[in-house]
């Protein structure tokens, strides 16, 4: 069966950046564009982007912009796709998400979002001694005090904004710190985004900001624990990326995060200058599937290279096949299987997820059992005597069971 073009991302104005955060892997990529120091998708290549996108995708498409930094393009340049989406599409459901470091967002950029229901995802770690460790101007100036009252400013309109929070060697010490700044700023749901790098002299080695992985391990703990005690009732007061995608495993759904998904390879990445590659993780010119000048969106999403890229992260070594959280993991995402010299191909992360599983797979079945529980009705309860049978249909007793 050809995969549906459902989701595509794009870097409109390339790795360009108007911050210079130490632990960045897409600065770098302005070696693979140096024809121009400046970076910026034309309007024909925009309207080539939407037009097909539009055309090959069924009733529902998501537009992901990001970078570098998009807000760079300007806001015009984003009122110019939408009028474009508008002008190609056929009825279909669209969604578009701008991810951005916020420092551009002003009074005009929030109207804009508001009005076309744009999600927002803002790169926030914390509280500002958190934040500002790597996330500073490339003069060195702390960000966060502006972000932050950026931040403030579109909640405060109601857009909808997602916080995206990179874990590394610095931040991996605050898990507490961390949770409750973002969930008091009323930044309730959160993406934790570790961060694993090859250092860039010895690509051998890890850089120093990479997270390690058993504090990793632990800061996945913490972080459910807080995540867990604000669910009562079954209604989750905080919305974590990680921990819905498994909870969805533990349902028996299929993860909404590639990492946990089999294979990758479901949506592709565009470039400002059209060119297409299988994620933004993999800019590289061995993962480069074309130009959207010279063949279409779905081919590429269909293609041979395309294919063997997302094979790549289902072929793992015996000790991930062997493993008893391999349904919840399937090996993490294959970015993470270094550094280079690792012959294993195990992910880096992967005593980090062990660690997490053990810790909270009870927890994550019980959560689980109760969801899918038919609701039982005060009344029903008031009926039922503590040593009949539940009326949830578990087969316990009640008071085994849903009493309490």
């Amino acid at each position: 069966m050809p995969k549906p073009l459902q989701t595509i991302l794009i870097k409109p104005a390339g790795p360009d950046c108007n911050m210079g955060c130490t632990y960045c892997f897409y600065l770098e990529k302005n070696s693979l564009f140096n024809e121009n120091p400046i970076h910026r998708m034309s309007e024909d290549i925009l309207e080539e982007l939407i037009r097909q996108t539009m055309e090959q995708s069924g009733d529902q498409v998501s537009f992901i912009w990001q970078g570098g930094e998009p807000t760079l393009m300007g806001l015009n340049f984003f009122r110019k796709a939408v009028d474009l989406q508008q002008l190609y599409g056929r009825g279909q459901m669209v969604g578009n998400g701008l991810q951005t470091n916020g420092l551009l967002i002003d009074d005009d950029w929030i109207q804009f979002l508001k009005s076309y229901n744009w999600l927002v995802g803002l790169s926030l770690d914390g509280p500002e001694h958190v934040h500002d460790h790597y996330r500073r101007t490339r003069s060195g100036n702390g960000t966060w005090k502006t972000i932050s009252a950026n931040a403030e400013k579109m909640i405060a309109a109601g857009l909808a904004v997602n916080a995206l929070i990179v874990v590394n060697d610095h931040s991996v010490h605050f898990p507490d710190e961390i949770y409750e700044f973002h969930k008091n700023m009323g930044l309730s749901h959160m993406q934790f985004i570790p961060c694993v790098e090859a250092d860039r002299v010895n690509p051998s080695l890890l850089s120093p900001f990479s997270v390690p992985a058993d504090k990793y391990g632990h800061f996945l703990c913490r972080i459910f624990d807080l995540w867990m005690a604000d669910f009562p009732a079954l209604n989750p007061r905080t919305s974590l990326r990680m921990f819905d995608s498994l909870l969805h495993r533990y349902i028996g759904h299929p993860a909404p995060e590639c990492t946990m998904l089999k294979e990758c390879g479901n949506y592709v990445a565009v470039e400002h200058n059209g060119d297409v590659f299988s994620c933004d993780f993999f800019v590289q010119p061995e993962w480069k599937l074309g130009n959207i000048q010279d063949s279409s969106l779905i081919k590429m999403l269909n293609s041979g290279r395309q294919h063997d890229f997302g094979y790549r992260k289902a072929n793992l070594p015996a000790e991930c096949i062997n493993c008893r959280w391999l349904s919840l993991c399937r090996g993490g995402c294959p970015k993470d299987r270094i550094p280079q010299n690792n012959k294993s191909g195990l992910n880096y992360l992967c005593p980090a997820y062990k660690l997490f599983f053990e810790y909270s797979d009870k927890r994550f079945r019980q959560l689980a059992h109760a969801l899918q529980k038919p609701r039982i009705t005060p009344a029903a309860k008031q009926k039922t005597g503590r040593n009949q049978p539940c009326p949830c249909g578990s087969g316990k007793k009640f008071k085994k069971c849903c009493a309490e």
